[in-house]
């Protein structure tokens, strides 16, 4: 009975959270060289007057609670910790990595796997539109697609009925449950999935989002709850960027937490930690830029760097090969990827010390390389 319900809840929390397996690796990529960047409308860039609008838009919206708005608020720089009973994979975080209008894409991390899915409210409809598993990374992938699977529908009353494409049937069965979480007492919708190994419900809850999750196969049920909402906060990433050494031939390495703000691009923020020296040696010189990164269908890491990274690097023969190799190991394993391609401004490396040809990469080597202290 145990084995069987851990089964149907990793199938269930897999296709109706995400819409994936959570326990398989994916190797969905993308070729988009600039798909790690920030949506260009946010907003950020609106003026002034075109934000209060926005703000008093929204206040209407999740006032009106006929509306998928009010159950689903799109915030930034915020993160949901849900706490988890019946199984060992019920416990999870969700953060908002990028926000576009009505379009959001969400990290869920359970502690053994981090995958990526993209929600969108479109049509009267709260729609998974996209997700990839094993995304330990930052990546945008709001404007990529896939197979996709109807969350909530208006009109949000009791009866409101629709079939997915795995022939599972999705009801609004409530509208004023009430539901007690970690963080209070809600009225809340009440969503229900059947087939026939069993059922989940779901709970949207205004101004607050998915609130509870309930599992329940042959009279066993596993949870999810809503334990703690933080605002204004960024996700940590602990990235691990390698160093040259003058003196020896080894490699050093740092493991440094790394800050992202909703919607930051990761690039942009990678080349400005880089640039902090370490073992009394800089990689990425002051004038230094990412132009682009990305990991390919390929698995394959392509970055290209502007011409001041060459102008700049003031090294000979030997000390340019370990910056370079430091670069491909710090960029590989981000990706977790073994091979990196590295251009200049779209052209092939060509420093005059080291050439490469169209199309040849660099191979990730940590052999021997030694942690800072």
């Amino acid at each position: 009975m145990k084995k069987m319900l851990v089964v149907f809840f990793i199938l269930l929390i897999a296709g109706f959270m995400a819409g994936c397996n959570l326990f398989e690796n994916s190797n969905q990529t993308t070729s988009d060289k600039n798909n790690n960047q920030a949506p260009t409308k946010t907003s950020d860039n609106k003026s002034k007057s075109d934000t209060k609008k926005q703000v008093d838009n929204e206040k209407d919206k999740n006032n009106n609670l006929s509306e998928i708005e009010a159950y689903f608020p799109m915030k930034k720089n915020t993160r949901y910790i849900y706490e988890g009973s019946g199984n060992e994979f019920a416990s999870f975080d969700i953060y908002n990595d990028y926000i576009d209008e009505k379009k959001l894409q969400q990290r869920f991390n359970n502690g053994g796997t981090v995958m990526a899915y993209v929600i969108e409210i479109k049509n009267g409809q709260l729609v998974k539109v996209y997700s990839r598993g094993e995304v330990y990374y930052r990546e945008n992938l709001l404007k990529e697609t896939g197979d996709t699977e109807v969350l909530l529908k208006e009109p949000l009353s009791k009866g409101t009925q629709w079939t997915l494409a795995d022939s599972r049937v999705r009801t609004i069965t409530a509208t004023d449950a009430s539901v007690t979480t970690p963080t209070g007492t809600y009225k809340a919708i009440e969503v229900t999935t059947e087939d026939k190994e069993g059922k989940s419900l779901e709970y949207y809850a205004p101004n607050m989002g998915l609130i509870k999750s309930v599992f329940v196969m042959n009279g066993s049920e596993v949870s999810s709850s809503l334990a703690k909402v933080e605002e204004n906060v960024p996700l940590i990433q602990q990235i691990r960027f390698y160093y040259p050494n003058i003196d020896d031939d080894k490699l050093y390495y740092k493991d440094r937490d790394v800050r992202f703000f909703t919607n930051d691009i990761t690039r942009k923020v990678l080349a400005e930690e880089y640039k902090k020296a370490e073992n009394n040696e800089v990689v990425f010189t002051k004038n230094t830029t990412i132009n682009s990164l990305y990991l390919n269908k390929d698995q394959q890491v392509y970055i290209d760097l502007n011409k001041e990274f060459i102008n700049e690097m003031s090294a000979g023969a030997a000390f340019e090969g370990k910056i370079l190799q430091s670069i491909v190991n710090t960029f590989g394993g981000y990706y977790q990827a073994d091979r990196v391609y590295l251009t200049i401004n779209n052209t092939p490396y060509e420093s005059g010390h080291i050439s490469k040809q169209k199309g040849e990469y660099f191979i990730v080597n940590t052999e021997n390389a030694v942690k800072l202290p």
